[in-house]
């Protein structure tokens, strides 16, 4: 007799089904599985065997054999424990076989028959509501995350013999469900480190609003001590507050990474992603034998700080140029292609070399000759091409140092112009951040005239731009005018954005 159910099975951020098919047959007792899968599939004979018993149920004393459908496709993971061990009961009797249909199920077993949480549920869940399976059983403490998504009835079990329960009537299944947009509003007031803890730096912080509002790339260069990383991780206070579809976006993406926090059932807040300089280029852009998102996913739509990023290795820092332009990373494993969206708001920061000081008027540099050249050719031309905002952050000064020093704008005064900044460049059509406007885009939303396009055409002679850092400058430029609440980019607009793109030694010519 063969008992049959579906379950969802995990590619990349999105999911596939699986029809897991139960046979039991006459014959010397044993238990197979069969499909392609990985050790944890495999594994799961003995822990389906030992929860049907320590639930009250009964393992058939025969030939067992649970097929995964389709054959070529590898299940990874033990999130099939709980479908076959319904499919099991169903295929013995234990269970009518019509409780399985239309029913989806998902969930990894503990040897007491219990079931533990599982990662990208809501993935799971989303497949189940497109593909019109009627009702989905998940893991209790992953219900609510699972409800984010209509279409679907969300079962949550924390047993195989609660799920037994509620499949044939004996319990009702219940779980506290969240309100996501009460949830998205109490978070929308919460900003974190604030803007205001930051003393001096004028400049830098101006130039973190004109990242805010149009998403640009900034790099910091500065000696020890400017504030680099405290200005940094104080940028997530000024972006807007995420939208439902944002937020759903980053549940998906946090959930099969398993980095959903402790007790969340949603990313209600933007994302700060701090990688160390040891990282690998799989660590930051995805991979893995079974691809997994990297750190510039996890950091989608929010902020992906590379603190010290002379010191990452220049494999891992070129493995962001596909993600920089084009804001998905493709990656391909074996028989598995997974794309994952990779939109963040990249900051780095570094010392100008690896003593600190190399230009510092008062505090010689004691790197040997050349050194601090090749520290910082460690980013390529490619990578510097790509990022939008270059800044000098200096030494504080003694009077930003000593003393009760006032400090300055809140971040919830500065949000307010970036929010404002980015509903003027909605109400043009823009349905993306100034900084991710395609190059024809950009030209079409910043139209010079004569002195604009003169002006332009000397800097680009003079400091031998490329095409891609012109369209650059017409972003920034386009952002600056929209914090201004001025409908035409004019030259000090342009004088400005050319201040964040030009080498310090040229700026401060000029």
């Amino acid at each position: 007799m063969v008992a049959h159910i579906v379950s969802p099975a995990l590619l990349g951020l999105h999911a596939a089904t699986v029809h897991v098919e139960a046979d039991l047959r006459s014959g010397m007792p044993a238990f197979a599985v069969v499909g392609l899968p990985d050790t944890a599939v495999q594994e799961s004979r003995e822990r389906v065997r030992s929860g049907l018993v320590n639930q009250a149920f009964k393992v058939p004393r025969q030939r067992i054999i649970v097929n995964l459908a389709p054959a070529d496709l590898r299940k990874v993971g033990p999130q099939y424990d709980l479908p076959i061990a319904l499919a099991i009961l169903a295929a013995s009797g234990q269970i009518r076989r019509t409780l399985l249909a239309g029913l989806g199920a998902v969930g990894e077993l503990a040897l007491d028959g219990s079931l533990r949480p599982l990662q990208g549920t809501i993935a799971m869940a989303e497949h189940a509501a497109a593909n019109g399976w009627t009702r989905l059983i998940v893991p209790a403490a992953n219900a609510a995350e699972a409800a984010l998504v209509t279409g679907v009835d969300i079962v949550p079990a924390t047993s195989v013999r609660h799920a037994v329960d509620i499949l044939e009537g004996r319990t009702e299944a219940e779980f506290a469900a969240i309100d996501p947009q009460r949830l998205l509003a109490d978070h929308a007031g919460r900003h974190g480190p604030d803007m205001r803890e930051i003393r001096g730096q004028s400049g830098a912080r101006r130039a973190l609003e004109v990242a805010a509002a149009g998403a640009h790339s900034t790099l910091m260069i500065g000696p020890p001590g400017g504030g680099k990383t405290m200005l940094a991780r104080r940028l997530p206070s000024i972006l807007p507050p995420l939208d439902l579809d944002h937020a759903v976006t980053l549940t998906r993406i946090h959930s099969v990474a398993g980095k959903l926090p402790a007790g969340a059932a949603m990313m209600a807040e933007r994302p700060f992603r701090a990688p160390h300089h040891t990282i690998s280029a799989v660590g930051l852009v995805g991979g893995g034998t079974v691809p997994r998102p990297g750190e510039v996913t996890l950091a989608h739509l929010g902020v992906l700080f590379l603190d010290e990023v002379c010191a990452f290795s220049p494999a891992a820092l070129d493995a962001l140029r596909q993600p920089l332009e084009e804001g998905t990373v493709d990656i391909t494993r074996g028989m598995m292609t997974a794309r994952f969206p990779a939109r963040p708001l990249l900051v780095c920061a570094g010392n100008p070399c690896p003593c600190g000081y190399d230009g510092d008027a008062d505090r010689p540099c004691t790197c040997p000759p050349g050194r601090a050249t090749a520290y910082r050719a460690r980013l390529s031309g490619p990578i510097m091409d790509r990022i939008d905002l270059h800044l000098t952050v200096p030494r504080l000064e003694s009077g930003d140092i000593v003393g009760q020093v006032q400090g300055g704008e809140e971040s919830v005064v500065v949000r307010s112009r970036v929010i404002a900044a980015r509903a003027r460049a909605a109400a043009r059509g823009q349905t993306v951040a100034n900084g991710l406007l395609p190059a024809a885009a950009a030209r079409a939303v910043c139209v010079l005239e004569g002195p604009e396009e003169a002006l332009l055409r000397r800097a680009v002679d003079r400091y031998a731009l490329s095409a891609r850092a012109y369209d650059r400058l017409l972003r920034v430029a386009r952002t600056i005018a929209d914090l201004e609440g001025v409908e035409r980019v004019e030259t000090r607009h342009l004088t400005e954005a050319l201040g964040y793109r030009l080498p310090s030694a040229d700026r401060m010519a000029a």
